[in-house]
Order: structure tokens, then sequence, then C-alpha cells
């Protein structure tokens, strides 16, 4: 991925910072491995709010990724390399021996040509899957299974990945991206590599148009509204929060409140908290 910065031909266009999708070698994706999404804006199953600043946006089809890497001694080609509209990094669309073809995340370093495989006895490469027992010490990866066989759960995200530090009693000690270090099974697979698309985090969406056709609708500071409708809300011309310390719209402390529920059951995987 390379970025391109916009001449000022317009306000929306003056701080944009685009991205070019030089890396992108496949303009379609597979009808196959594409699925409806249909539009939540932000609703649960009781058509409640539970998400705010959600709704509008692009309509898009999900592509079904291939997060299990359950297809054991089959080499694969990767095909291409594809755009996701429904995450930040580039997915990979790879084709079996037999024909069959899926998708998955694309690492760093990966290519159009390439083959990848997984099982136990996979190389160390980026985009082979191998359980954790298999995998080196100091080795950085990504889509990291939780439980074995339910797929990939962490690391996902671009640019993201898991540095496995050690092995010891059937567990593997990685290191996250926010600092943390947890044991996870050593049966549970990983993917070799890091997550491509690192520059992502650089983009600059320059105009509040770009963010709704992403589906973001516009967020309110609290001082600004009403007594009734934030905490913040009130007073006279431009005023403070009114609190020691800011609040959410229901009242609860924030920035810097912890969240985390106590004596949760995966307490006692977590060697050393994030930063």
């Amino acid at each position: 991925m390379a970025l391109k910065q916009m001449n000022p031909r317009s306000p929306g266009q003056r701080f944009r910072i685009a991205d070019d999708y030089s890396d992108i070698t496949k303009g379609f994706p597979e009808k196959k491995l594409l699925a409806k999404r249909h539009q939540k804006s932000g609703r649960d199953w009781r058509g409640f709010v539970s998400m705010r600043h959600r709704g509008g946006g692009n309509k898009k089809h999900y592509r079904i990724i291939d997060f299990q890497r359950s297809k054991d001694g089959v080499m694969a080609q990767v095909l291409g390399i594809e755009y996701d509209p429904n995450r930040n990094c580039r997915i990979a669309l790879l084709e079996y021996a037999d024909k069959e073809r899926s998708y998955i995340l694309a690492p760093l370093g990966l290519a159009v040509g390439d083959k990848v495989s997984s099982g136990p006895g996979a190389d160390i490469r980026p985009g082979n899957a191998l359980p954790l027992s298999a995998v080196p010490i100091g080795t950085t990866v990504h889509n990291v299974e939780l439980e074995p066989g339910r797929g990939g759960k962490l690391a996902r995200a671009a640019g993201a990945g898991l540095v496995l530090l050690a092995k010891e009693a059937g567990y593997a000690i990685v290191k996250m991206p926010s600092g943390e270090q947890r044991m996870i099974g050593v049966n549970c697979r990983a993917t070799v590599g890091q997550v491509g698309n690192l520059d992502f985090q650089n983009v600059v969406l320059g105009k509040a148009g770009k963010r709704r056709h992403l589906g973001r609708r516009p967020e309110v500071r609290g001082v600004v509204m009403n007594p009734c409708d934030h905490p913040h809300g009130g007073g006279e011309g431009k005023s403070g929060i009114g609190h020691v310390a800011p609040l959410t719209p229901w009242g609860k402390p924030t920035l810097g409140k912890k969240t985390r529920k106590p004596r949760r059951r995966s307490d006692r995987f977590i060697l050393t908290r994030r930063k």
C-alpha cells in the first residue's frame, strides 16, 4: 500500500491523504465467496441502538474469510490481492490444488504466485498456518485462535501481529500489540507473519462525506447539548463540563475508567496487563 497527497482543488481535498490501491491486483471479488450483509445501523436484536454514530454508508457484500485454515497438506497458490470493504487489511484469494478457492487475510510480503499451506508440517513463511507448538519462539504471527478449531480471533487488523515469547506446560506465551502478555494453548493455530496494509493508520479522510460513506454518523460534544441530553450540557455561553471528571451520556465515569468485568474466566491466562 502507498499513500498519495491530494492536490487542494477543493476544501475536502486540501488535507486528504488517500490510498492509491497500488497493491491491489484483482479488481472484482469471487462471487462464490460473497454473502449478503444486512445493514443494522448499530442496533441489537431488540432494535435498540447499542452502538452510537452508526448508520448509512455504501452497500457492500461480506467476503467469506477462511479464519480456520483447516485444509492441511494441500498447497495453495495466491491468485490475487483484493480490497475488502469490511476490514482495513487486504485479503488474498487462494486456489488449492483441488481447485477450491478461499480468502485469507493478506500478510505483509505475500505476493501473487506465492505458495501457502497449513498444518503442523508447513514451512515458517508468511501466509502459512501452523499450531503454535510448531512455531519457533520469536516468530511474529497473526490470526491466532483462542480455542482450537474455532478460527482466528486475535491480530486480524491491518499491521497487527503477536510475538511468540515462550512455550511451557502446554501453553504458548504471546505478546499482544498493546504490550499485554497472555497464555494460549499450543494446539491453537496461527498464521505466520504480520498483517499487511501498514499505512492504513496514516490515511486522512479529509471531509465528513467520506466518513458518511463508511457508515459513520456525526458525533456531537456533550457540552453543546442540553442538560436533559448529556451531563455536560447546559450553562450560559461556552461553559465547562461542570463535573470533577468527564462523564458518559448515562452519567458513568469515562476517560480512564476500567470497563473490563472483574473475575473474568480469561483473567488467569493474562500474565502482564497492557500498558
